[in-house]
């Protein structure tokens, strides 16, 4: 059981995440309770690390950002002693939650269970264990990256083949497309991993996508749910295989990313290697492309467009002068937009349905939208339209797919 950090931003809501915890107890099982930080409370951190020293040692960072979980930890490990259930904390290097020495963005790499089983074994109930860290092959405390807490879990049941992994957090579930943009949005009482991973690394802000990831791979049931609502057996969402879906729509939901900035590259030269010569210099500047689009050759110069996070535009166009200068590409000017927001529809019911395409260019093209990039895959289409035009892409979608109806 996975409880994020408005789940537990107060005594009063760690005691009704205790409660949950206490039903499951009471089931018979033995429970791993995987807690965040109090809402806000690694803003809070991040900021004094921030104000302290602004080009700071990523290692002493992990130090300061992790111990807000600390911190949940014990609380909740004291809350379920005073419920007369045997509970007690365990810190990520007490596990150990074995990472690399990637800190601020570590990655798992193993989690021996005989610790927290041995303890089982005599006679606790819940282990509550700190989200969001683990240890070094160094011995120094790392952090997974914004919402590790959900990878934590996500591997926790999978190393101790559990039998279900439940993610609490302030939604009651996953959604067709977020309900605050459109009314007529729907929760989805399953969805498979597949779709959720497009979905999350599309924008989608339930789940972090590495979490999503781990559960593909180990085949970990994943059910996301609300800690503000009464628990029931047919709450929530079910993150599931494809398999274990009887029925679904073509198009499961509709994901929006905001804050997208497409990039154009004026000019280049058009020969072998230069797509590796623009991108290894993104790279290395730690730009996320996502999108890219190389226009027809014409007297052998082209225009290279891609898309990345708006927060990243002054990376990109510093790598991309530096090539420049370098001699590495030689364009003629670099042109931002940052006014653009990325649209997609998702669905695995897209690999044996004709159209949808055609269907999501018609529906935008009525509302007078503009497609300014476009990408697909076996499961999703995503295009790069103007901001302004968001929400009402985003309505007009959910309506042409009759997503506010069950399959």
């Amino acid at each position: 059981m996975k409880f994020g950090g408005t789940s537990v931003a107060n005594i009063d809501r760690i005691s009704r995440a205790a409660k949950r915890v206490a039903l499951e107890v009471a089931k018979g099982h033995d429970v791993i309770v995987i807690v965040s930080a109090m809402a806000g409370e690694t803003n809070k951190l991040v900021g004094f690390v921030g104000e302290t020293a602004p080009l700071y040692d990523a290692r002493e960072y992990d130090a300061v950002t992790s111990s807000g979980e600390n911190v949940t930890a014990g609380l909740m490990a004291l809350r379920l002693q005073e419920m007369d259930i045997p509970a007690r904390s365990w810190q990520g290097w007490q596990v150990p939650v074995q990472t690399n020495s990637a800190h601020g963005a570590a990655r798992i790499e193993a989690i021996p269970t005989d610790n927290i089983l041995r303890k089982f074994g005599e006679g606790m109930r819940v282990a509550v264990v700190a989200g969001f860290q683990g240890i070094s092959p160094e011995g120094r405390i790392t952090t997974l990256g914004r919402g590790g807490s959900d990878t934590t879990a996500v591997a926790f049941a999978a190393a101790f083949d559990a039998v279900r992994c439940d993610i609490y957090t302030d939604v009651d579930g996953v959604y067709t497309t977020d309900p605050r943009i459109c009314d007529k949005a729907r929760k989805l009482d399953r969805i498979a991993f597949e779709e959720m991973l497009e979905l999350a690394s599309l924008g989608a802000k339930v789940l972090q996508t590495r979490s999503v990831e781990l559960a593909m791979r180990y085949k970990v049931r994943l059910r996301v749910l609300s800690s503000f609502e009464e628990p029931s057996e047919s709450a929530g969402t079910l993150v599931c295989d494809e398999e274990d879906i009887m029925e679904s729509n073509v198009v499961s939901g509709i994901a929006h990313s905001r804050d997208e900035a497409k990039m154009t590259l004026i000019s280049v030269a058009d020969r072998p290697g230069i797509a590796a010569a623009i991108f290894t210099p993104l790279a290395e500047a730690g730009v996320n492309v996502d999108m890219i689009v190389q226009n027809i050759s014409e007297d052998g110069r082209t225009d290279m467009t891609f898309s990345c996070p708006t927060d990243q535009v002054m990376r990109a166009e510093q790598a991309m002068r530096a090539a420049k200068d370098a001699g590495a590409i030689n364009f003629h000017d670099l042109v931002a937009d940052t006014g653009v927001c990325k649209i997609s529809v998702v669905g695995i019911g897209m690999r044996s349905h004709a159209g949808v395409a055609a269907q999501m260019f018609r529906a935008l093209a009525s509302e007078g939208i503009n497609i300014k990039v476009i990408t697909t895959s076996e499961i999703k289409i995503s295009v790069l339209i103007d901001r302004r035009y968001m929400e009402l892409a985003v309505q007009a979608l959910h309506d042409t797919f009759g997503l506010d109806k069950a399959a």
